[in-house]
C-alpha cells in the first residue's frame, strides 16, 4: 500500500471462521448460461483503490476539507470515506425466502474484471450491460482527474456495483423487488453466457 506505510510501520489483521451446510454453498453447481445478473449499488469507493485515490486527490489540488467537486455540501474526505455498504442481511433474507440465487460476486479491489470470474466455472462468462449500471459521480471525477480509461476503471473500482448476484431468470425481478424493499438499490445488468473468450464481456459504456 504505497503512501500508507513508512519505515517500521505495521498493521494487524484479523479473521473470522464460519460454518455452512455443504449443500448450501455458493456458487451452486447448477449455475448456467442464461442466468440473470442483478447488481446491488455500492455506497461509494468501498475502501478499494485508495493508493490511486490519494494520488488523484494530490493531482487534483483539492484539499481534503474542501467541498468535494462531485458532492456539494460534503468535504472531499467525507465523500471519499463514505462507509462501505454491507449486504449480508438482505441477501440472507433472499436466500431464506427461496429465491434462486446461484452465485455472489463481491466487487472489491480488482473491480468487475478480476472479481466476477472467481465465482464462475471455466465454461461460463458474465456479460454486463454498462448502460444499465448507475455510476456515482465520484467515479467520473476520479476518471477525469486521474486520466483513467473505462477499462482501468472496471479493473480498479466497483464503479457503482458493490455486489453482483447470479440468479435464476424466473426469480430475477422478485430478487430486485425484495432488495429494493429492504433499502438497497438493485437492478438487472446482464446475464451469464457460454465462455468463448474473456470471462467478463461488456456492452454499452460507463456513464463517467
Amino acid at each position: 500500500m504505497p503512501g500508507m506505510y513508512h519505515g517500521n510501520d505495521y498493521d494487524t489483521a484479523g479473521f473470522a471462521v464460519g460454518a455452512a451446510e455443504r449443500g448450501s454453498l455458493l456458487p451452486r453447481p447448477d449455475i448456467a448460461a442464461g442466468d440473470t445478473l442483478v447488481a446491488i449499488a455500492s455506497s461509494g469507493v468501498h475502501s478499494n483503490g485508495y493508493s490511486l485515490v490519494r494520488k488523484i486527490v494530490e493531482l487534483s489540488g483539492v484539499d481534503w476539507f474542501m467541498d468535494a467537486p462531485f458532492a456539494p455540501g460534503q468535504s472531499l474526505s467525507e465523500a471519499l470515506l463514505t462507509p462501505t455498504r454491507i449486504y449480508v442481511k438482505p441477501l440472507l433474507a433472499a436466500l431464506k425466502a427461496g429465491i434462486g440465487i446461484k452465485a455472489l460476486a463481491h466487487i472489491t479491489g480488482g473491480g468487475f474484471i478480476d472479481n466476477i470470474p472467481r465465482v464462475l466455472p471455466d465454461h461460463l462468462a458474465a456479460h454486463v450491460d454498462l448502460n444499465a449500471v448507475t455510476v456515482p459521480r465520484v467515479y467520473g471525477w476520479l476518471s477525469h482527474i486521474g486520466g483513467l480509461n473505462e477499462r482501468e476503471m472496471l479493473r480498479t473500482f466497483n464503479c457503482g456495483v458493490g455486489m453482483l448476484v447470479a440468479v435464476t431468470p424466473e426469480d430475477a425481478e422478485k430478487l430486485v423487488e425484495q432488495l429494493n424493499a429492504a433499502g438497497e438499490t438493485a437492478s438487472i445488468v446482464g446475464k451469464l453466457t457460454e465462455r468463448t473468450g474473456e470471462p467478463v464481456t461488456f456492452e454499452g459504456k460507463l456513464s463517467l
